[in-house]
């Protein structure tokens, strides 16, 4: 059969409607008259993008001579949320040394005093789950062993570095979409804003306000594990020449207010609620962590489930696994008398040390996200992203001061704990790839050697390569009370997603396709974006009905045969305390 392995239906097969290069990039810049001139233009207001600003607005600080070279605006931010850290999402518990090098006269207890950290972490667990009632506490591995790390929200860290950024100078550009990377004579020389104001059919409407070139002197790409930008760039300039293919995986977290505080760290490591069988292919797992707001006295805990996106039941669905997981004695002991006040969802990349592009361009680097700079192992990406964006800004301004090239930002990250971090785990994820039971072993013996064991390169195939099937993961998932479980729709509505109804579409899929591949994209979207209509048949093509408005901007879709692209300025989610 076409577009089969194995005889499944293989999501590679029915690509979408889009062309990379043609679509996001845009050959030379308008006339002067035109443009907005900047020093740097940073693509994205997270942690990494708000860590590279920062950093470089430290260091032009010291030099009038540079700040005044860049001109009016020395550093430019634009982030398409409506606040910096708007569609920020994570675990988070983070390594602190990053955060602590960027802001060096900032303690621990102020960093809770800002309101984004909520204690250091002295206490831990981590469990097997064999079923929906059982509980094996064991010793915790080493990627998650987190004494000392601190419990954070990404959210209030990229309003805290937004608010630092600008009061150093930085000029941020909220409800602004990125949507093209301006190429010229072979090297990027800025970034065009998205249009804002158009209707359905992409006609303006009475508030329609064009989009604008933004020329620099050197460009930032930080806009996340799925941008349109960085993935235009690699393949413009063949960034992932000799590299594995990023794989994804999808979290969604939600934030309880509870009656009884937690007193440690949870992690739990499956296999329940996921299937053991290789058949299935499926590989996850879970967090409970304890918060305290120190500004209400309330205590939170962030509570998620991540699954790779490698899995071949159609009707796996990291949402509703999440619901499920909650109803295990262990947990739900924990949640009893609480109250839900958050939820959120987000692809992250997890492809790790052999799936990282090349990260510099001519005029232009990649950092956190974007650059694939995440440890799936232990769930850690927030320093990661901290650190590269400080040593992306310590390149440029190498270059400005003393022309050292770009390219010193690739060694800068292989020599950081950045690179040797990521070094250690570059074969840990792979083995899953042949089943918990089979992979197990190996994954653990990655660990136990630091990577030295199983030796070489192991490869990754894409995600969307991977024969689908419509198994039964779907029939165990609980049904919503409102209570302890609650339905994707309900979810999506306490995000503050705020996406017009009159917006153009932002998603593009094949809207006809195998019944394999559509009940793929509905049972993993954490948003219901995906429908299949009630008369469609059983087996063969059926036609897809996208509620484009409904979606957090998760990307997981990108991952499974489709592309999210950027939607216009201020739509999505408006995460807060998570």
């Amino acid at each position: 059969m076409a577009g089969s392995s194995n005889g499944r239906v293989v999501p590679a097969a029915y690509p979408p409607p889009v062309d990379s290069p043609r679509e996001f990039i845009k050959r030379g810049l308008d006339g002067e008259d035109e443009l907005i001139e900047v020093g740097v233009a940073i693509v994205g207001g997270g942690t990494a993008g708000l860590a590279c600003a920062n950093r470089l607005l430290q260091l032009l600080a010291d030099d009038p001579e540079t700040l005044e070279r860049l001109g009016e605006v020395p550093v430019a931010v634009l982030e398409k949320a409506k606040t910096c850290g708007g569609h920020n999402l994570s675990g988070a518990v983070m390594r602190p040394q990053a955060l602590q090098e960027l802001y060096p006269d900032l303690s621990r207890e102020d960093w809770r005093k800002e309101g984004f950290a909520f204690g250091e972490v002295d206490k831990e667990a981590v469990y097997m789950l064999p079923s929906a009632k059982s509980k094996i506490r064991i010793p915790p591995p080493p990627p998650f062993k987190n004494h000392g790390n601190e419990v954070i929200s990404v959210a209030a860290l990229a309003r805290y570095q937004q608010r630092i950024a600008e009061e150093a100078g930085a000029y941020i550009l909220t409800e602004t979409a990125a949507t093209q990377l301006v190429v010229e004579d072979g090297a990027v020389v800025g970034v065009r804003s998205g249009d804002k104001g158009r209707g359905k059919d992409g006609e303006p409407l009475g508030n329609f306000e064009p989009g604008t070139d933004i020329k620099a002197q050197a460009t930032v790409l930080a806009d996340g594990c799925w941008g349109s930008l960085t993935g235009a760039a690699i393949r413009e300039f063949e960034l992932d020449e000799s590299r594995e293919p990023q794989v994804w995986e999808l979290g969604v977290k939600e934030v309880w207010k509870v009656t009884r505080p937690l007193d440690r760290l949870i992690h739990t490591i499956g296999p329940w609620p996921l299937k053991l069988s290789k058949r299935y292919g499926q590989i996850g797992g879970t967090w409970i962590y304890p918060m305290k707001d120190e500004r209400t006295g309330d205590d939170l805990v962030s509570i998620g489930f991540v699954v790779d996106l490698e899995y071949a039941d159609a009707t796996t669905s990291a949402h509703d696994l999440l619901q499920q997981f909650k109803l295990h004695p262990l947990v739900r002991g924990i949640l009893e008398g609480g109250e839900r006040v958050a939820w959120g969802a987000k692809a992250l990349p997890g492809g790790g040390y052999w799936s990282m592009p090349k990260l510099t361009m001519p005029g232009a680097l990649l950092v956190g996200d974007a650059g694939g700079m995440v440890d799936t192992v232990s769930l850690k990406g927030v320093h990661h992203s901290i650190l590269s964006g400080k040593l992306a800004a310590e390149a440029i301004y190498d270059q400005l001061t003393r022309g050292v090239p770009l390219e010193s930002y690739e060694q800068k990250i292989e020599n950081s704990l950045t690179g040797k971090e990521l070094y250690e785990v570059r074969n840990t994820r792979q083995p899953f790839q042949m089943g918990f039971i089979r992979g197990g072993p190996l994954v653990n013996l990655a660990i136990a050697t630091k990577g030295k064991l199983p030796p070489g390169r192991w490869p990754w195939h894409k995600n969307d390569e991977q024969g689908m099937f419509i198994g039964k993961t779907a029939d165990s998932y609980p049904r919503p009370d409102n209570r302890y479980t609650f339905d994707k729709l309900s979810s999506v509505f306490i995000t503050g997603n705020a996406t017009r109804d009159d917006a153009p579409n932002h998603i593009r899929v094949q809207r006809s396709v195998p019944r394999e591949v559509a009940e793929t994209w509905k049972w993993m979207c954490p948003a219901g974006v995906y429908e299949i209509p009630e008369d469609a048949p059983e087996t063969g093509n059926v036609d897809v009905i996208v509620n484009y408005t409904n979606c957090v901007q998760c990307g997981a879709i990108t991952a499974k045969g489709g592309r999210l692209t950027p939607p216009e300025g201020g739509d999505g989610p408006l995460y807060t305390i998570t």
